[in-house]
């Protein structure tokens, strides 16, 4: 049965949404200062489906709209719609059902910052930059990481409806480290992955500046990012478990960026990109586990 509908389950990029919505939901623990009343458990559990749906939907649309790309690189020519499973206008009527319901559910039973926070970042992401950036300029990631790196502040607005500024300041800087995270975790695959792009036209920074270019925009953005995941401890929003762990997974990824500057073989700007994947997932489940496991201890 599951095979039947294998393709669309495809067409939604599951792991990379299954990142996305677990920073979603880190950004709803921490957004409950102590135990999560009914009324939290509700609104936590459709908040996530919605932006599960709704980032499902942006995943969709980027197929659909990236379809010629796709099929002139060896790293998505398999994706769905390339190979003939699905056809155009499928992928259409799957996605606007996704966002239907997502929008259905967010302005119905959540609340309506959360609806307009999540519908904002699905046009970013599938419209913005999918239509837009990706194909005219090189920081086309650096700008375009905005809308990917939401997902914590949506998380947070469907618990809270963001009603204080300190509830938009402590989701921005749960948004400012997967925005700067972003840059050094793609550019690692770009680097690998640069005969692809240029090929599509892509202008993806190591098609347009280089290499070696590349290599130093990953040391500089792997510092600040080291020194922004700091900031959490600093202000009180977690504690020494979590500026531990970040202490830990920083120096790992500040050698991975050092040593990206005079790699040992062309693969190994594939180990730095799937680090960055552990990395992300390990740094967020620190914060969770910082902010409610350890208080119960």
């Amino acid at each position: 049965m599951f095979s039947r509908y294998r393709q669309y389950w495809d067409l939604t990029k599951p792991k990379v949404v299954a990142l996305i919505v677990f920073t979603a939901l880190v950004g709803m623990v921490l957004a409950i200062p102590g135990v999560p009343s009914w009324e939290q458990v509700r609104a936590g559990a459709l908040g996530f489906l919605g932006i599960w749906l709704a980032a499902s939907a942006a995943a969709a649309i980027n197929q659909l709209l990236d379809a010629h790309i796709d099929a002139q690189m060896a790293r998505t020519s398999w994706r769905p719609l390339v190979v003939g499973k699905v056809k155009p206008w499928q992928v259409l009527v799957f996605a606007g059902v996704l966002i239907v319901l997502s929008m259905a559910i967010l302005l119905l039973w959540v609340n309506w910052i959360t609806a307009v926070l999540t519908f904002a970042s699905l046009i970013g992401y599938a419209v913005i930059y999918t239509v837009y950036l990706k194909r005219a300029t090189s920081q086309n990631i650096v700008i375009g990481g905005l809308a990917g790196a939401m997902p914590p502040m949506l998380g947070w607005a469907a618990i809270t409806g963001m009603q204080g500024s300190s509830d938009w300041a402590y989701s921005s800087l749960l948004v400012l480290i997967i925005f700067i995270w972003t840059p050094p975790h793609f550019w690692a695959l770009a680097i690998f992955r640069r005969e692809d792009y240029a090929k599509a036209k892509i202008p993806m920074l190591p098609v347009t500046h280089g290499v070696v270019h590349t290599r130093k925009q990953i040391m500089v953005y792997s510092v600040v990012l080291a020194l922004v995941c700091v900031v959490p401890y600093l202000v009180g929003m977690s504690g020494p478990f979590y500026l531990g762990g970040a202490i830990v997974l920083n120096a790992v990824f500040l050698w991975y960026a050092w040593r990206m500057l005079n790699p040992p073989d062309e693969l190994f700007s594939m180990k730095m990109f799937q680090y960055s994947i552990v990395y992300l997932m390990a740094l967020f489940a620190f914060l969770l586990v910082d902010h409610w496991i350890l208080p119960w201890l």
